[in-house]
C-alpha cells in the first residue's frame, strides 16, 4: 500500500471476544501498526487483575489516557488497537470532544457469554484470570457508534466484514 488516510480504529470487546486476533489480523491486512491496549497497562494494574480484581473507573483511568494518547498520536496515518472500551464514558474518553466523529473507528466484538466462558477455560498466557469475564460483562455497555460484528465468526471472516464495513 501507498500513502493513505486511515483512522485509527479500536477492536473492542469483552476479555476473551479476540480483540488482540482480530486486531492483529486487521492491521497486517491494512498494512499498519497493531497495539494491544493491555501492554498500555501500568504494571499495578496488571497485578490487581491478575490477582482478580477489577478495575475501578478510577483504577482504568490513566490506562485509558494512554491508550486515546496512542490514537491521537497515529494521526490519519492508521492504527489497529485492541481495547475493551467497556462503557460509553470509556470511549468518550478515547474520543475526546474535540475529536471529530469519525476520527476513532470503533469495531465491537460481539460475542456471546457461553462461547466466551469457553474460550477462556482454553485460554493461556494472560494475566486477566476468567473470573473477571462476569464484571466486564455487567460493565459493558455495547456502543450505538460502531460497527457490529459477530465475533464467533473465523477470523478471516471477521476480517472481512471489518474491512467491508470501514471501506478499507
Amino acid at each position: 500500500m501507498g500513502f493513505h488516510t486511515l483512522p485509527p480504529m479500536i477492536v473492542m470487546g469483552v476479555q476473551g471476544s479476540g480483540k488482540s486476533t482480530i486486531g492483529t489480523a486487521l492491521a497486517k491486512k491494512l498494512n499498519v501498526p497493531f497495539v494491544d491496549g493491555d501492554s498500555l497497562h501500568s504494571s499495578e494494574n496488571i497485578r490487581l487483575m491478575a490477582s482478580g480484581h477489577a478495575l475501578t473507573d478510577q483504577e482504568r483511568l490513566p490506562w485509558l489516557h494512554a491508550v486515546g494518547e496512542r490514537l491521537a498520536a497515529a494521526g490519519d496515518h492508521g492504527l489497529v488497537m485492541a481495547c475493551s472500551a467497556l462503557k460509553e464514558a470509556y470511549r468518550r474518553v478515547l474520543t475526546p470532544n474535540d475529536v471529530p466523529d469519525g476520527a476513532v473507528r470503533f469495531v465491537y466484538l460481539d460475542v456471546p457469554a457461553d462461547v466466551l466462558r469457553d474460550r477462556l477455560e482454553h485460554r493461556a498466557h494472560h494475566y486477566a484470570p476468567p473470573e473477571l469475564l462476569e464484571s466486564q460483562l455487567a460493565t459493558l455497555e455495547p456502543p450505538r457508534d460502531a460497527i457490529r460484528l459477530d465475533g464467533t465468526l473465523p477470523p478471516d471472516e471477521i476480517v472481512r466484514a471489518a474491512r467491508s464495513a470501514l471501506s478499507v
